[in-house]
């Protein structure tokens, strides 16, 4: 007699269309499945993610949660055929599935492996983008494709966190602060503008994505420059209240942080509030940039910060980050031993967890 996981098998590749479906709806255990029955099952619902569009959907949820394991993880990036599927289906701007797609991408890009996106070289999506890149591909699909301009059944909020992985390499950390042929634009200035955006998950990514990128210290000039990235206003909003500052304090602010309304909102995620103050922090490193955020009165705002939120994290951040604005210059330890003893140096990468689907 078949075991469950037999007829699950046998259920996915089955000629009935129905039949398949009523496979992909169920929801197998993986440390129950042994190696040889799970290449199996992996190799079906790589070829289901191509079937009609219920059935491809019930196929990347199962997959989406399958790819928490590492051998699982390594199966799907090493299928450089099953990517390339993946790509396909975010680049076509009438696919049902595009935003379930996103999820996994995000979740495999937890392999190291995934850094092959920056080399890999496609046909051209006429409808998305004019380059060739892979990643270039997926940027312009995330950047024209928020609250569903691109795809009506998509946001691509998700690949931020494909985005935020990639960032944590020095090789992907040279995309996103390097201008680009196909458009003459440096990445990160495309993402930046989304720091205030409705959707915690891309509010969460680019925030990690900014971070990562901070850890790039000749990439800072490029970053404060207001003819560049001008960072700093798109860092400080998600951090600031409706607060009223003397005018002593406000006028030297940067103009858009200058009379906030009264119904002005920090961001309502605590844990994207420390991450916008470590890369604040980490952007300290240089004597240039401590003087830059002397100059514009960053000081106030963390004060406010630090005396409006009611989170230990948060305060923990504001903390370090007043200890070095406030401090006399050569007083003490120096520039870089100061940020390695107040920042936690791990690149984000989406707080390292998997997007799982039930």
């Amino acid at each position: 007699m078949p075991t469950e996981l037999e007829e699950l098998v046998e259920f996915l590749h089955h000629g009935n269309s129905q039949i398949r479906q009523i496979g992909t709806t169920q929801k197998p255990h993986i440390k129950s499945i042994p190696s040889m029955v799970m290449r199996e099952l992996l190799r079906d619902l790589k070829l289901l993610v191509r079937d009609y569009t219920p059935i491809a959907k019930n196929a990347l949820t199962i997959l989406i949660n399958l790819s928490a394991d590492k051998e699982v993880l390594a199966n799907l990036v090493n299928d450089e055929a099953f990517i390339d599927t993946l790509l396909a289906k975010l680049m076509n701007i009438n696919e049902p599935n595009a935003d379930d797609v996103s999820m996994l991408m995000a979740n495999v890009a937890k392999s190291d492996k995934i850094n092959m996106l920056l080399k890999l070289k496609r046909k051209i999506p006429e409808s998305v983008s004019s380059s060739a890149n892979a990643i270039d591909q997926l940027m312009d699909c995330f950047v024209k494709g928020a609250e569903g301009a691109l795809n009506k059944h998509a946001t691509y909020d998700y690949l931020s966190y494909l985005f935020a992985d990639i960032s944590k390499s020095e090789e992907g950390r040279a995309y996103f602060t390097t201008r680009q042929e196909y458009d003459n634009v440096v990445p990160v200035t495309k993402l930046i503008v989304f720091t205030e955006h409705s959707s915690m998950i891309r509010r969460k990514g680019v925030a990690s994505i900014i971070k990562n990128v901070a850890f790039d210290i000749p990439s800072h000039p490029m970053l404060f420059s207001e003819a560049d990235a001008n960072v700093l206003p798109y860092i400080l909003l998600p951090i600031a209240g409706p607060e009223e500052f003397a005018e002593e304090e406000s006028m030297d602010m940067l103009p858009d942080l200058q009379l906030l309304p009264a119904d002005k909102k920090r961001d309502s995620d605590n844990s994207i509030i420390v991450t916008h103050l470590e890369t604040l922090l980490l952007l300290t490193t240089t004597r240039e940039g401590r003087d830059k955020m002397r100059a514009i009165k960053v000081y106030p705002i963390i004060r406010e910060c630090h005396l409006h939120v009611d989170d230990e994290d948060v305060r923990e951040a504001c903390d370090r980050l007043v200890q070095v604005l406030m401090r006399e210059e050569g007083e003490g330890v120096d520039s870089s031993q100061r940020n390695n003893a107040n920042i936690n140096t791990q690149q984000e990468g989406e707080d390292e967890k998997v997007v799982e689907l039930f």
